[in-house]
């Protein structure tokens, strides 16, 4: 027979001696007449009288659950039965909480006294109890369902209802229904703990769930019985109380009404303010219960999220900023809020961070802002590459600072907002303005106190150059990737990228990329990737270019339109132009242009893009517009600098295309005379385009001259062109042998770097090689190039390249009759008829060729 107390019917008499009578046979049981006659002796007596006589023809068992719940006439029954039948096969099995007051306080105390009396205490049960209860589990298995269940057995059978013993519904219902079994506290209690989900005190819980220290200490160690609390609690802290799985904590959080749940949020917040707890605890109560009211609100907020960022959360950040954002109490406040939310989005969404300073640049146009917002507000917008905004912002603080009798710049130590944005700031420090005609205020060009924005995207000046990407190179050796340092390896990255070659950079590019992926912040990634893919076309890997923009654009948020993101797709575009794959460059250029585009550095990279497209499309006069666009604008701040931006040599191809030949020439002869015309890039660049304004000894000379420059320069594609000119050139001179051998050279570099259109330019119908990889069938083996001297490696390469013995000569100073001499030897070697033959491959480093 079988029955339990319940704490709702504690007050209704007899009600488990009724279970009890109606769970054996029927008639077997009496019971009192009414419920005043339950303690009558004649009543006890009868009710033992037939369950002894039960249990002469079968062993009688009798099970009560939750005797503290039991009802006083109830309970005398059973201890008069427990007296009465010592000698008779009938087994009483009562079960009760340790922690539970007892409806009828004796009753324990007089079960204890009985001399045949057991009294079990039943604990959880242990790792090995639970591996032995699951012989099908491994042992590592069975360890991670003890630790979901903490050894409950109605928590363990939960866990095996739901799918892959990983916790679900059943756990969740489970969970709830051990809370309502601990006690009447203990569900208030447990709403406490889940709320407040980390170290807590017996006083902080009582206080709040409601109760008394005395009685959440008693339901405290109920939850711990029952397998409900981390043995030590969350973050290891012994004394403290936590639910024992994420899961636990979401049933119980789940099951309460939202009104109350913020409501308990907000009391926790409140708790934890008052009892010292650190920022980001008090924030995220607040968070949870969406609470803005209390006055302290709005710097607690901030400073919890700025904690969360140095920790490497920025979604937590991003979530307190914006709850911050709906507690600010007038425009300048929104506006400080909505600049850090611009910054702590730049690690994660691009688009996002930008378009979050629409508001606050707004405020400051309609003079808003003080100070205060607009020096953050400046450098936001620079560390974006917005340069004609920050600017802008800048005049206006300088006015502000002017108005107030000279006071520091923004208010901070230095005076400088843009101080630490910059990897040189000695350097930076130099650009404090941009040229007169920029139309820039004149506060700013004079403002002994600001950097210009603009000097954060420029090259050191020549003067600095031979040790500036030195320099990079030991900033970035140094650095890690954080907020805060993003801006100014991007710009140590850049240095060297356009002062020492792709070659160099490119390893340090990939480096920080990978750090901004396994950061988890596709912002940074843009960034990185964009450097990485920018290195990549620089050395003529379209391919490579194109998948790692491709990459980081897939890994950026979908939603809006960014300008960095338009800069990133625009080297995409650029790579894939240059491919041929004129139909995807159209599809990767944004369409429009991405909001803000005049106004910033990176919009000079999609203009650059589209410009690209519209020369392969035979849009020349759009491609001409673009290009002389980002003139003005490289102009215009100051940033006019040939290794970065090639506008000049861009306009000129078009020009060309259009049949301008003068204004084509004055563009190149614009170039070879600014402070970038001895890098090997900007000049052969200029040279290969120069060339075709030349008579025909003047141009295959100078063509030879951007060979030299190109191969040198490291940019196979470029070379590619350069080489495929020079080949032309020499067929129309007459030297069909020469030519076809720097053909060779050139269709196989344009296979190497993906450039379709121009391997087909330069052999029309071939779609591979009919000579050979290395350049004729049969090419010599690896292993017998390698076996060539220095001196050997050198001269067939500038062989390859279309030299002449006597050119050759002239080049490295040796006579034609040494020249001869290795050509013979280097023919011997590798085993081929002569100069035609020899492979288009060379190493130009194996060389010993300058790169």
């Amino acid at each position: 027979m079988r029955a339990g107390g319940a704490a709702t019917e504690r007050g209704r008499r007899l009600g488990v001696l009724r279970r009890l009578a109606a769970d054996a046979p029927p008639g077997a049981l009496p019971l009192p007449a009414s419920p005043d006659d339950a303690e009558d002796p004649l009543a006890l007596r009868d009710f033992a009288v037939a369950v002894r006589e039960l249990s002469a023809t079968a062993p009688v068992v009798i099970c009560v659950d939750d005797l503290h719940h039991v009802d006083e006439p109830s309970g005398r029954h059973l201890l008069h039965l427990a007296r009465e039948t010592r000698r008779a096969p009938v087994l009483l099995v009562l079960t009760a909480s340790p922690h539970e007051h007892d409806s009828d306080p004796l009753l324990r105390t007089e079960l204890l006294r009985l001399p045949h009396f057991v009294r079990l205490r039943l604990g959880r049960l242990t790792p090995d109890a639970v591996h032995a209860l699951l012989p099908g589990r491994t042992g590592a298995e069975a360890a991670l369902l003890h630790e979901a269940s903490g050894g409950n057995p109605l928590l363990l059978r939960a866990l095996l209802q739901d799918p892959e013993g990983r916790p679900a519904d059943a756990y969740a219902r489970a969970v709830l229904t051990c809370l309502h079994r601990c006690g009447p506290a203990t569900p208030r209690l447990g709403a406490a703990i889940a709320v407040l989900d980390g170290p807590a005190t017996p006083a902080h819980l009582a206080r709040l769930s409601g109760t008394d220290e005395a009685t959440a200490v008693r339901a405290l160690a109920a939850l711990e019985e029952a397998g409900l609390l981390a043995s030590d609690g969350p973050h290891g802290r012994r004394g403290h109380h936590g639910l024992r799985h994420p899961a636990a904590r979401a049933a119980v959080l789940d099951r309460l009404d939202p009104a109350d749940r913020s409501a308990l949020h907000t009391e926790a917040a409140l708790l934890a303010r008052a009892s010292g707890a650190p920022d980001t605890e008090v924030a995220g109560q607040l968070l949870a219960a969406r609470d803005t009211r209390p006055d302290w609100a709005l710097p607690v907020l901030r400073s919890a999220a700025d904690q969360h960022v140095a920790e490497g959360d920025p979604d937590r950040a991003v979530a307190l900023l914006r709850l911050a954002h709906e507690a600010c109490p007038d425009a300048t406040s929104r506006a400080e809020v909505d600049i850090r939310l611009g910054v702590v989005l730049g690690r994660t969404d691009p688009a996002a961070a930008e378009h979050r300073l629409a508001a606050p640049l707004a405020a400051a146009g309609a003079g808003q802002l003080g100070p205060q917002a607009l020096a953050p507000l400046a450098r936001a917008l620079a560390a974006q590459g917005r340069i004609e905004e920050s600017a802008g912002v800048l005049e206006r603080l300088a006015a502000d600072g002017t108005r107030a009798g000279g006071a520091r710049l923004g208010g901070i130590p230095g005076g400088d907002p843009l101080d630490g944005l910059s990897a040189f700031p000695r350097w930076a420090a130099g650009r404090r303005s941009v040229p007169a005609e920029s139309g820039t205020d004149p506060a700013v060009r004079s403002a002994g106190t600001t950097v210009h924005p603009a000097a954060l995207w420029a090259l050191p000046v020549e003067a600095e150059e031979g040790v500036a990407a030195r320099s990079a190179e030991l900033f970035l050796r140094g650095a890690t990737l954080a907020e805060g340092t993003v801006e100014p390896v991007a710009q140590a990255l850049r240095t060297l990228l356009y002062l020492d070659g792709a070659a160099r950079a490119l390893p340090w590019c990939e480096e920080f990329a990978h750090q901004a992926a396994r950061r988890g912040a596709p912002g940074w990634l843009a960034v990185f990737a964009g450097l990485t893919a920018e290195a990549r076309l620089r050395l003529g890997d379209l391919t490579g270019a194109a998948e790692t923009a491709g990459e980081a654009l897939r890994a950026a948020p979908a939603r809006g339109t960014s300008v960095l993101l338009g800069a990133l797709a625009g080297t995409r575009a650029r790579a894939l132009t240059a491919m041929g794959r004129l139909e995807e460059a159209a599809a990767a250029l944004p369409r429009p242009a991405p909001a803000g585009h005049t106004g910033g550095v990176h919009a000079l990279a999609h203009l650059r893009a589209r410009g690209h497209h519209a020369l392969a499309t035979s849009c020349f006069h759009a491609a001409l517009g673009d290009f002389l666009d980002i003139g003005r604008q490289a102009k215009r701040w100051g940033l006019d600098r040939p290794r970065v931006l090639p506008w000049r040599t861009d306009a000129a191809e078009a020009l060309l295309r259009l049949g301008e030949a003068h204004q084509a020439e004055r563009f190149l002869a614009d170039q070879l005379t600014t402070r970038d015309a001895a890098d090997p890039w900007v000049r052969g660049t200029s040279l290969r385009l120069r060339a075709s304004l030349r008579e025909p000894r003047e141009r295959q000379t100078m063509l030879a001259k951007a060979v030299d420059d190109l191969q040198r320069s490291g940019d196979k594609y470029e070379l590619a062109r350069a080489m495929a000119d020079f080949g032309q050139a020499l067929r129309e001179a007459g030297e069909p042998a020469r030519a076809a051998m720097v053909n060779r050279k050139a269709w196989h570099l344009a296979k190497t770097c993906g450039a379709d259109t121009l391997r087909e330019r330069i052999l029309p119908g071939h779609a591979e090689d009919d000579t050979g990889e290395g350049g004729r069938a049969g090419a010599p083996d690896a292993a017998l190039v390698a076996a060539l001297s220095e001196s050997e490696r050198r001269v067939a390469l500038l062989a390859v390249h279309g030299h002449t013995n006597r050119e050759i000569a002239k080049r490295l100073y040796i006579t034609v009759s040494t020249v001869e001499q290795h050509l013979t030897r280097v023919y011997r070697k590798l085993d081929i008829p002569g100069r035609q033959a020899l492979p288009v491959d060379l190493d130009p480093a194996a060389a010993g060729v300058p790169v």
